[in-house]
């Protein structure tokens, strides 16, 4: 099979496409013909090396780490997938996303809603699960108010567009290019180069943190102590607030119920940007440069 990777730790050059051997799925897996493939910046951050204690890879590596496609062969103790269906999912340890094949846990795969489509299931697993699973966790209900910091990102929008559903109100912090479409999503605004602390003029009842450093550490001082904070960026700094990194729940059941919140109206993923297999390179060095602000998607097929 083509697929795209990268050979060694570092920057972009390090980056290919390779060809390489379809792997069989081992028991509670399945073997996926790639659609569409997630692109996301936990995937240069692999290749760059910065998440080598906490993902196992063995070189050459395939980049991506959410797809959508067809099952095409299923190991054993797999009752819920069958050859043929369409699904989409977290790639399994050692596979990735950008690929023409690739493999599913099947306790990490969801069956993908006819109404959604493929581009679109491709970005779900990391972005909006995150998202659901940092709301779910701050135990937010509605009425309360949730201070976004880094909200035009992927994750961030998802924030939004969850909480609105949930009638929470949402204070987003981000870059100036981001404040229309935030707005649009039915949040305040504040740039990102402002005083945190402008931010923060009324009770915030919790922190979502998609930045890190002096900005969470700014928030964190303006809101105040006890304030539950959950950090993707900064979960070691969140921890001196009292806060944490977010907990994941990457099984059948969470993301079935972002299909299902895809599919009904309340979640738009937004694809702005699609590239072919071959371009993937492009596509991750969209998302690397960090001015993007709906999804990029690798399509397969």
């Amino acid at each position: 099979m083509i697929a795209y990777g990268f050979s060694e730790y570092g920057g972009p050059e390090t980056e290919s496409l390779l060809e390489l051997r379809v792997a069989e799925p081992g028991p509670g897996q399945i073997l996926v013909a790639v659609r569409a493939a997630g692109v996301n910046p936990a995937d240069w951050k692999v290749r760059k090396g910065t998440r080598k204690d906490t993902v196992q890879i063995t070189l050459p590596a395939v980049l991506g780490r959410e797809a959508s496609g067809t099952v095409v062969d299923v190991g054993t103790g797999v009752t819920d997938f069958s050859v043929g269906d369409h699904v989409f999912g977290a790639t399994a340890s050692g596979h990735g996303g950008y690929a023409q094949y690739t493999v599913f846990n099947a306790s990490s795969t969801a069956h993908k809603p006819e109404a959604v489509s493929w581009a679109a299931a491709a970005t779900l697993p990391v972005a909006a699960g995150t998202a659901y699973d940092a709301l779910r966790q701050l135990a937010t209900s509605a009425g309360d108010t949730v201070l976004v910091l880094g909200a035009g990102g992927g994750v961030g929008s998802a924030v939004l567009q969850l909480a609105r559903a949930d009638g929470i109100a949402i204070v987003a912090v981000a870059s100036a290019g981001k404040r229309e479409w935030i707005e649009s999503l039915g949040a305040r605004f504040f740039e990102s180069s402002s005083d945190i602390s402008a931010a923060v003029t009324r009770p915030v009842d919790a922190i979502v943190d998609l930045v890190g450093g002096e900005t969470l550490r700014a928030a964190a001082t303006a809101v105040g102590s006890g304030t539950p904070i959950v950090s993707v960026a900064d979960p070691v700094l969140a921890s001196e607030w009292g806060g944490s990194g977010v907990d994941r729940d990457r099984t059948t059941a969470a993301f079935a119920r972002l299909a299902n919140l895809t599919a009904s109206g309340v979640l738009n993923p937004r694809v702005d940007h699609v590239f072919p297999l071959e371009r993937a390179g492009e596509a991750l060095a969209l998302v690397e440069n960090g001015h993007v602000a709906g999804k990029v998607v690798v399509e397969v097929r």
